[in-house]
């Protein structure tokens, strides 16, 4: 019963869109522009390099908050606070206020590992952008954190409950992935490392 109300917990403060409380403020659907997500990439994309780090922030918070209140609430579960960090990112990418269409997961990962721990993030970051920069393409930065906590985790002796609810969360953000990899692969992805828009981006903006 815990694990099932950590990760309702954190599905209901992830379903918080702070993109679309920007583009109200802005008066622009994030939704109907650029990649039509509800996430820090898009409303970066959209509406400019302000309103994505403010969205990017909240996101991690609303991830790493929804942990540290669970795990308050829960003490009982040692996943608990990382279960509701898996609630957040569900509730981030199938939003209940806004028809379950949201964003897709990258900064309420990123809440998760700071939950996690601080020594992760170096680590994870670090990865991310290697293997990003190696295949110019940025689709691989989620991929590849997605798959680095985890090992981590592994490396470090942590609980293998912690383990496994981090493979789950990892899991997560890489299925929401995939239809930007099979983009990378068709050629039609959206940004590359060194920042230029692919022509498909410019038409559609």
């Amino acid at each position: 019963m815990d694990a099932a109300l950590s990760i309702a917990l954190g599905y209901f403060v992830g379903s918080l869109s702070p993109s679309s409380l920007v583009g109200r403020v802005k008066k622009t659907d994030v939704r109907k522009s650029g990649t039509g997500n509800l996430g820090a990439t898009n409303t970066m994309l959209v509406l400019g390099w302000g309103a994505g780090i403010f969205v990017m922030l909240f996101d991690l918070m609303k991830s790493f908050l929804s942990g540290k209140l669970a795990q308050y609430l829960f003490p009982g579960l040692s996943t608990a606070g990382m279960l509701a960090c898996i609630g957040a990112m569900i509730g981030h990418c199938f939003p209940v206020f806004h028809r379950f269409r949201g964003g897709k997961g990258l900064a309420t990962f990123g809440g998760l590992v700071i939950y996690c721990g601080l020594k992760y993030v170096p680590i994870v970051l670090c990865a991310g952008w290697a293997v990003m920069w190696v295949f110019d393409c940025t689709v691989m930065f989620p991929i590849t954190v997605g798959i680095t906590l985890p090992l981590l985790m592994y490396l470090f002796g942590e609980a293998p409950a912690k383990i496994i609810t981090a493979i789950c969360a990892g899991a997560v953000l890489d299925v929401m992935h995939i239809g930007n990899m099979k983009k990378a692969l068709a050629g039609d992805e959206i940004m590359h490392v060194r920042g230029y828009f692919s022509e498909k981006l410019h038409k559609e903006r």
